[in-house]
């Protein structure tokens, strides 16, 4: 559909295409730039929309982007459940399969990592509400995929799979520098400031599993 065709488009069904446009450029460039790099303006410009236009299906910038990461977790989690190994592995090989599925989708990580330094900066309340709906549901969805294969209660597991994202807005960062930092951290003296993501994600949602557990036995024994 040409840009002139949507311009015409009164229709909800044409509406949603438009939207979805727009997401699918903003993964475009997400691919190619960091998000802190793609103004709303630059954004408008590869969807072939004025900025006006953009704004009338997402308020701000920042909007788009809690649009295209509630997309990406979703598509994740559509994969995961697949991925998952069967119900009698191990917890450890749960969490592993978990970490490297998030691993392998750099955009969803992206996204998570911005959430509290920027994505919620610049955005309507209402619009607020609406993304952490949305992500609330597809968090409860995360702890029911692998609930059955943690030993936890579900309200230990919820926990964790909110833990979850703490832990990729925390090393996300660090694992991914700038080239200037990249270069930097080629100094052996520096060796333990590189982070590889998928190693420490997957310790620490291990070590929280762990804590979960002991916590659990400690609760039972005191009734």
């Amino acid at each position: 559909m040409t840009t002139t065709d949507f311009e015409r488009a009164r229709r909800p069904e044409h509406k949603e295409l438009r939207r979805d446009a727009i997401l699918a450029v903003a993964r475009e460039m997400l691919a190619e730039v960091p998000l802190r790099d793609i103004s709303l303006r630059e954004l408008s410009r590869h969807v072939g929309l004025s900025k006006s236009n953009v704004v009338r299906y997402f308020p701000t910038r920042e909007a788009i982007f809690f649009g295209l990461l509630n997309r990406e977790f979703d598509l994740w989690l559509d994969d995961l459940s697949v991925e998952l190994p069967t119900q009698d592995a191990l917890p450890l090989e749960v969490i592993d399969c978990w970490v490297g599925s998030l691993a392998r989708r750099p955009i969803l990580c992206e996204l998570l990592a911005a959430l509290g330094g920027e994505l919620e900066r610049n955005i309507p309340s209402e619009e607020v509400r609406d993304f952490k709906l949305a992500i609330g549901v597809a968090q409860k969805r995360l702890a029911r995929l692998v609930e059955p294969r943690l030993g936890l209660e579900p309200e230990a597991v919820e926990e964790l799979v909110s833990f979850n994202i703490v832990v990729v807005a925390g090393l996300w960062p660090f694992a991914n520098p700038s080239p200037a930092v990249v270069l930097a951290l080629e100094d052996d003296r520096l060796r333990r400031s590189r982070i590889d993501f998928r190693q420490r994600a997957t310790r620490a949602l291990n070590l929280a599993h762990a804590g979960l557990v002991q916590e659990s036995l400690r609760s039972q024994g005191g009734e």
